[in-house]
């Protein structure tokens, strides 16, 4: 059974609640707001790229989490990305390694409902991560990748349309082919 989440909440009583639920939930500055479940495509996008970037880890110290892993986007900020990268060893903000705060790269699948929070908030709390070097965005209704690096000068964004392209992935040092992260998808044409 859900648990209605408070009306507002402090960091410490979130974590505390958190941990009692079986629902997802992110915090916000005091507000939590509970993740909905992903539908098919979403699903299937996640998996095709976590499979696509997976086998090109298998000899790095790099090593991708699902999106059950919640990080700690800001002091008062708690987020669930649908992938994140780290490499090396895992930091966690408690001794229940339930709050990861070295990500190097986080991963987004973007639906209608959730594209604009991807590419406003959600983006501007993932810029704020120190450790955080590669915030991607992936499209759900259309081929699209929006890469978003940082360099020494900022963020410069790179975006990849065609099913043809295939995306570097810098921070991870290999590559994401849309044909992959998009197989099995079928996509309405206008």
């Amino acid at each position: 059974m859900a648990v209605q989440a408070p009306v507002r909440l402090t960091v410490e009583e979130y974590l505390a609640w958190e941990e009692t639920n079986f629902e997802k939930h992110e915090y916000i500055d005091g507000k939590v707001r509970c993740m909905a479940g992903a539908k098919g495509p979403h699903n299937r996008i996640m998996s095709n790229t976590t499979t696509a970037i997976g086998r090109q880890l298998d000899d790095s110290e790099c090593f991708l989490l699902s999106s059950e892993m919640k990080v700690k986007a800001g002091e008062t900020r708690y987020v669930y990305p649908d992938l994140s990268a780290v490499c090396g060893e895992e930091i966690f903000e408690r001794e229940n390694e339930m709050e990861l705060l070295n990500p190097i790269l986080v991963i987004e699948v973007a639906s209608p409902s959730t594209i604009d929070i991807d590419r406003s908030e959600k983006r501007d709390y993932n810029f704020d991560v120190p450790s955080i070097q590669t915030y991607l965005i992936i499209d759900q209704h259309r081929p699209c990748l929006e890469i978003n690096t940082r360099d020494a000068d900022g963020w410069r964004v790179t975006v990849f349309q065609s099913l043809e392209d295939v995306a570097p992935l810098e921070t991870l040092e290999c590559q994401l082919p849309l044909k992959q992260v998009y197989r099995g998808i079928a996509f309405d044409k206008d």
